[in-house]
């Protein structure tokens, strides 16, 4: 799997769409006979018309359409490679297993998660949890600042290890 990461992947800083970085990828993966990769930019691909836009014709009937590729953001990429995470990692859970390359592979298209010690170091730099009755009442706030970038159960997890400062 190693040797899959360095090639394949995409972050924001790379200053490409992560659409086009998919389609690149899975060109890529065909001309490299790499059918693991290939059939996991597939799915992602396969998805696509899942992304549509509501509007509303001039009957005053509302309706939807499929976003043309211009119009789908990463955030909708994102969202769908985050599906596939999810349901990967129920599948894992239900085998007893903790990782597979297919996820493996997934992660390498997400943004990086925010560690424990980050979100730790953030909430004492920003959060006075003296203010709440109980620290993991402050999670609306950390959850907000990080997002998607974080897990709600890490989350809560370092807030119910802290203590009042």
């Amino acid at each position: 799997m190693s040797e899959i990461s360095k090639e394949y992947g995409w972050d924001a800083s790379m200053g490409i769409a992560l659409y086009d970085k998919i389609r690149q990828d899975m060109k890529s993966a065909m001309i490299k006979k790499d059918t693991a990769v290939r059939d996991t930019m597939r799915l992602i691909m396969g998805s696509f018309p899942s992304l549509t836009i509501s509007f509303t014709l001039e009957s005053g009937k509302k309706t939807t359409r499929v976003k043309t590729p211009e119009e789908i953001t990463d955030e909708d990429l994102l969202n769908i490679i985050r599906k596939f995470v999810k349901s990967e990692k129920t599948v894992l859970e239900i085998k007893k297993e903790t990782t597979s390359d297919y996820l493996e592979l997934l992660n390498l298209y997400l943004p990086r998660m925010a560690t424990s010690p980050e979100i730790e170091q953030w909430v004492r730099d920003n959060v006075v949890l003296s203010n709440f009755k109980s620290p993991v009442q402050a999670m609306g706030v950390v959850m907000k600042h990080f997002g998607k970038l974080a897990d709600g159960n890490q989350v809560k997890e370092v807030l119910e290890n802290m203590r009042p400062s």
